[in-house]
């Protein structure tokens, strides 16, 4: 029986996704783990492999690049032994969204069904003798119009084939649409309120300028730190982990922590995972790492989705403070600002003292004033006082 080819879903919330183009032509074999075609989510683009074999038929109106589709439409089939070309009639239902502890995020299609698993590359041929470096014809030809030397370029594939996205030409997005839609929904769908408070954050410095001072060792950021507190604080306080779905107010099952990074393509939010478990360099370096493919454009799907409390730096900017806003479905997101020497009381005396201001948004519906003021509370204790929540 024909296997129909579907539209997956690339993160929680998709509903349509854009095509982007078609990695194997009607008539092709299909084999598991063949990268069948490359559809566009809401912030980053997956080489959707297929579970199945069989023969693929694309239908004469079939999908083209820039195509929006709805999550679950038919865009071809894979015939099996025997089959002829004319496929069956497009009778499927969309499928229904899935609930959030079902899965992380839809990687591979079962093309007929969908299934978890990693992504993984797609399926090169391996170069040939004599030859300098492997390019695939749809880079070789994207290269040439663009008059790039594929030969130049560094190859993301299989014994470093260059493949058509390792040519440096961006394909057209639809980034920004994504971004104000999520923007737009959470306005929609949350009750928004925002704590401020300036915290004394004259020891934290102190402690990275001792960080800096050991040798051969990567520096952790006061976003580093703060993704640690924050941990430290969502445990002390789960309900900020909470997050709000149609069957009630569910508890995170780990603390794992968007971090917003500024990139080309837009505002992106990948993910740390289980940060309580990662001492402070550890932090550091998947912080580090994330932020350099999320610039590069680098990240999957996978990567960007799932977290339960988001944090977003605007210091560097010299913001003192904001009004960040909640990326539903999760419950609060933190925003930080510069920190700034300035005069205090202490008793009778005026210190200069180092503060950082923190905003602190968080959903309503979840969680009250108090506990959430409670958590801002926990974070200041820890800036004020950093060193008991740090491990190298």
């Amino acid at each position: 029986m024909p296997i129909s080819v579907t539209i997956p879903r690339l993160g929680w919330n998709m509903e349509e996704g854009v095509f982007v183009e078609w990695l194997k032509a009607d008539g092709d074999a299909v084999k598991p783990g063949d990268a069948v075609f490359r559809l566009e989510g809401e912030k980053a683009t997956e080489d959707i492999e297929s579970l199945d074999a069989g023969t693929l038929h694309i239908p004469a109106d079939g999908p083209k690049t820039g195509d929006k589709l709805a999550v679950g439409a038919v865009i071809g089939w894979l015939l099996q032994v025997g089959e002829g070309s004319s496929p069956p009639p497009v009778d499927e239902a969309i499928p229904k969204r899935r609930h959030r502890d079902d899965a992380d995020v839809v990687r591979r299609v079962s093309l007929g069904a969908t299934a978890v698993a990693p992504l993984g590359e797609v399926t090169s041929h391996p170069q040939g003798e004599g030859q300098k470096k492997a390019v695939t014809p749809r880079a070789r030809r994207l290269a040439a119009r663009l008059g790039v030397d594929a030969s130049q370029l560094r190859g993301s594939g299989r014994d470093g084939r260059v493949r058509e996205r390792d040519v440096p030409a961006p394909l057209p997005t639809s980034t920004r649409h994504f971004i104000a839609a999520r923007m737009m929904e959470s306005r929609r769908t949350t009750a928004p309120v925002t704590l401020t408070s300036a915290v004394d954050a004259t020891n934290l410095v102190s402690l990275r300028e001792q960080f800096k001072a050991a040798a051969g060792e990567a520096v952790p950021s006061y976003t580093d730190f703060l993704l640690k507190f924050a941990a430290v604080a969502l445990q002390k306080h789960p309900a900020l982990a909470a997050q709000w779905t149609d069957a009630g107010i569910v508890p995170a099952a780990s603390i794992d922590i968007g971090l917003a990074v500024d990139a080309d393509a837009g505002l992106l939010v990948p993910v740390v995972r289980d940060v309580p478990s990662l001492g402070l360099r550890a932090v550091a370096a998947r912080s580090r790492e994330l932020i350099d493919r999320a610039r590069k454009g680098e990240l999957a799907a996978r990567e960007m989705g799932g977290a339960c409390f988001t944090i977003t730096n605007l210091g560097a900017f010299g913001v003192d403070a904001f009004t960040p806003i909640i990326n539903p479905p999760e419950c609060a997101i933190l925003g930080i600002g510069r920190i700034e020497r300035r005069p205090v009381m202490d008793g009778d005396r005026v210190v200069g003292r180092d503060l950082i201001t923190l905003s602190l948004t968080f959903d309503h519906r979840i969680v009250d004033g108090a506990p959430a003021a409670r958590f801002l509370q926990t974070l200041a204790a820890c800036v004020s006082n950093p060193a008991p929540w740090v491990s190298s």
